[in-house]
């Protein structure tokens, strides 16, 4: 098994994806290229980088430590790491205020797979007593122990208890947990990730991407307005609800009590939209999510992420020294709002001296009333025409294809009566997210 990890991941791995002229819409023969990138994206650089440094025999193999090396210093310290065994999944997590003691899964009808990640699946549930939809993240302890992000999902937990009516934020209705796993019932978002919208149109005209980065902006200066930094803003975490208004999700990288002139300075993030400082790992501050926003709109408007580059170490450099590059198919008002985003000393950064004050009051904005956006009153320029719950059409079939694991419904007494935590647990080995071998070729 090993042997065919190395023989068939690694070379699609040195290959990378061809370069981003050869992504232009006019050429039709290179759209499997740009699928393919989207892809490994989806992925996220991080991910593997786990994946690969937990595997005992495929950290031997010469070329994954090289790749290992390009990484963060974290990265590369897995490689000699001998962890601890991982607690217990049978550990309890305190969920504080939002845990409901009587929830249990079968409350739920689950019916679809509709998101993946690190540590578990998100599936489209049906509340079996009041017939509401709902989109439930269930969490593998097992995978969050191991890897001792317990301070994430926590964080996550809380910024989702701070959330009470903000209008582009997805609201938590309440979580529990049982033996081995840990369920977050969310608003059921079912307009499509930007991620796929970007994926199948490559880039947006103006006007559109200026309504997407308002609502962004909107919800970051909330969040920042309780002492939170998001720190992974992307397309992958920004959801279109039914009428097509942002909604942003995943808050597990999000930094609390963070005052305004506050600096953090964790290594985390998406590669392609960490900011120099964060690179550099100087503290950092609230300004970093202007950054990103930044990439994300410059990613909007010509398709791939401003310092893209499909060596990751080339990346990082271009994102350290590189000068931004804009081409001149775009306003005056995005060129220099992307120039005040994308400044890469964040004291000259917008929003260095007054955070969403600044970004509001850019006449990028100018055709923005921001009191009708905040009350959904402005028409967005794109409606998702979703007929109801049950319409999964903005949704990746990589994830509705997917059988819904039986496991997932089990409630704690039945499952415990069926087998052990211990079996329950090595069930669910592969609950993370890990594309097929043949879906990079």
């Amino acid at each position: 098994m090993e042997c065919y990890f190395l023989r068939k991941f690694l070379p699609q791995i040195s290959r990378g994806t061809e370069s981003l002229q050869a992504l232009s819409c006019q050429m039709k023969d290179k759209r499997s290229t740009l699928t393919s990138f989207m892809k490994q994206r989806r992925m996220g650089l991080n991910d593997f980088i786990q994946k690969l440094a937990t595997n005992s025999y495929a950290c031997k193999h010469p070329e994954v430590q090289s790749i290992l090396n390009m990484g963060s210093p974290q990265d590369t310290e897995l490689l000699n790491a001998n962890p601890s065994p991982p607690p217990s999944p049978s550990q309890q997590i305190n969920l504080g205020p939002s845990s409901n003691p009587t929830a249990k899964p079968s409350d739920f009808n689950f019916l679809k797979v509709i998101g993946k990640g690190s540590f578990g699946k998100v599936l489209l549930a049906r509340h079996r007593t009041d017939d509401q939809f709902y989109a439930v993240k269930v969490l593998q302890k097992k995978a969050i122990l191991k890897k001792k992000e317990e301070k994430h999902i926590m964080s996550e937990r809380n910024v989702l208890l701070k959330n009470v009516k903000h209008p582009f934020l997805v609201g938590l209705h309440y979580s529990f947990q049982t033996a081995d796993k840990l369920y977050f019932v969310l608003d059921y978002i079912n307009g499509g990730e930007l991620f796929y919208h970007l994926q199948r149109e490559r880039c947006f005209l103006e006007p559109r991407a200026r309504f997407y980065a308002a609502e962004i902006a909107s919800a970051l200066g909330y969040l920042h307005s309780l002492n939170i930094v998001y720190r992974d803003l992307k397309p992958e975490n920004i959801l279109l609800d039914s009428q097509g208004h942002i909604v942003l999700t995943d808050f597990g990288l999000c930094k609390e009590n963070i005052e305004p002139n506050g600096t953090t300075s964790t290594f985390c993030g998406t590669p392609e939209y960490l900011a120099p400082e964060v690179l550099h790992k100087q503290p950092y501050d609230r300004t970093v999510d202007w950054w990103c926003l930044g990439a994300v709109l410059y990613e909007m408007l010509y398709g791939l992420p401003p310092f893209y580059s499909r060596n990751t170490a080339e990346m990082y450099d271009n994102i350290l020294n590189k000068p931004l590059q804009l081409k001149p198919n775009i306003s005056n008002a995005a060129r220099n709002l992307l120039e005040g985003l994308l400044q890469k000393d964040r004291s000259k950064r917008l929003g260095c001296s007054q955070d969403f004050t600044e970004i509001k009051d850019h006449m990028f904005f100018s055709p923005i009333n921001w009191d009708d956006l905040n009350a959904k009153k402005l028409t967005p320029p794109f409606n998702p025409n979703v007929s109801g719950p049950n319409d999964l059409r903005h949704f990746d079939p990589e994830f509705t294809d997917e059988p819904v694991p039986s496991s997932i419904g089990c409630s704690p007494d039945s499952a415990l009566v069926t087998s052990s935590i211990q079996e329950a647990a090595e069930a669910f080995l592969g609950f993370s997210y890990a594309p097929s071998m043949d879906s990079y070729l």
